[in-house]
């Protein structure tokens, strides 16, 4: 073998190693979140260091060529205060993907997901309207209720499909198969719809859920203008045997939320408010909160806020004692990586 012939065999194969790494990746990414709280429940009051939805994950995709790609996401949750797994979303022991974990198809036909993620309902409306912690944390929606994921199928085995962008729009869906897990209580499928459109600095959203008579709509809407960004979403309930056995009946459930930036200082206000069941008496509550950021790089940040949770002599939101109030001041850092 001549030397001009080693040299070629020898671009060949670092050509051939480039265009591997190149057509498919893999990303270890995660967030922690961290704070100091004082927080109060009915009477009793208590000081500690409590987790906001910290993760790690690995997502990864690989071009098939034609425009088609494979791609997955692993993610787990764990307890920043003290190291131990996070389920999150389902119950699990120990360090597991109960976060996510997902395999997809995506080309131009949109994608094509298997697995365990959470509803994209929730992502379209409420997620993103808490914008001061990502709606984590003891400040985090409590207001809000999906059937699906909160009635017993939770996350997981799901199929779903999103579209391509259509002009800024994407829509997606998908089936929570129950398999006739004896856990579930009514062996029913859940199904979920969203859809999400964006121009300029307009963005709206909408959701549906439902499981067997349960279900629940929400419409969302977002705007920002120079420094300020203001954002709302409606929710509409039906329980037909969650809430309680006979059924909570309907309500209305709704959040406002706004935002100034100045320089690296965020200052945020949000408050919701849930009307009563119509069969459960007394039951309505309000939730507010203040919080202030300060980012100190584009992936960490320091932060406070103040929330509370107001409950009617029949409400129970966070408690879990009908009546019963919540609060919390909190400090905190987080960071992405």
């Amino acid at each position: 073998m001549t030397k001009m012939t080693r040299i070629a065999l020898a671009a060949l194969a670092v050509m051939g190693a480039t265009t591997a790494m190149a057509q498919s990746s893999v990303t270890l990414y995660g967030r922690i979140n961290t704070t100091v709280e004082r927080q109060k429940s009915g009477d009793q009051s208590v000081s500690g260091l409590y987790n906001n939805a910290s993760r790690w994950g690995i997502r990864g995709t690989e071009d098939l060529g034609g425009g088609l790609k494979a791609g997955f996401t692993l993610e787990s949750g764990f307890n920043s205060d003290t190291g131990t797994g996070s389920a999150w979303t389902h119950p699990t022991t120990g360090m597991s993907f109960a976060r996510q974990s997902e395999v997809n198809l995506s080309g131009g036909f949109g994608m094509i997901r298997l697995g365990n993620f959470v509803p994209e309902s929730y992502y379209a409306t409420a997620d993103y309207i808490s914008m001061h912690n990502h709606d984590t944390g003891s400040s985090s929606d409590a207001l809000y209720y999906d059937p699906v994921w909160f009635g017993g199928l939770s996350t997981k085995n799901k199929v779903g499909y999103r579209t391509p962008s259509m002009g800024g729009l994407t829509v997606d869906a998908s089936v929570s198969l129950h398999e006739k897990d004896p856990t579930v209580g009514p062996r029913k499928n859940g199904y979920d719809l969203a859809a999400n459109y964006a121009t300029g600095p307009l963005h709206l959203g909408a959701g549906f859920s439902k499981v067997g008579d349960n279900w629940q709509a929400a419409l969302r809407g977002l705007y920002t203008f120079g420094q300020v960004t203001l954002g709302a979403y409606y929710q509409r309930n039906k329980d037909d045997n969650q809430i309680t056995g006979t059924g909570a009946g309907s309500r209305n459930n709704f959040r406002l939320s706004a935002m100034y930036t100045l320089g690296a200082s965020e200052f945020h206000a949000n408050v919701g408010h849930a009307n009563k069941w119509s069969h459960i008496a007394d039951s309505a509550a309000t939730q507010w909160t203040l919080g202030y950021n300060y980012n100190l790089s584009k992936r960490t940040k320091v932060y406070g806020y103040y929330t509370k949770v107001n409950n009617s002599k029949g409400a129970n939101y966070v408690t879990g004692a009908a009546g019963a109030d919540f609060s919390s001041f909190a400090l905190g850092v987080r960071h992405n990586f």
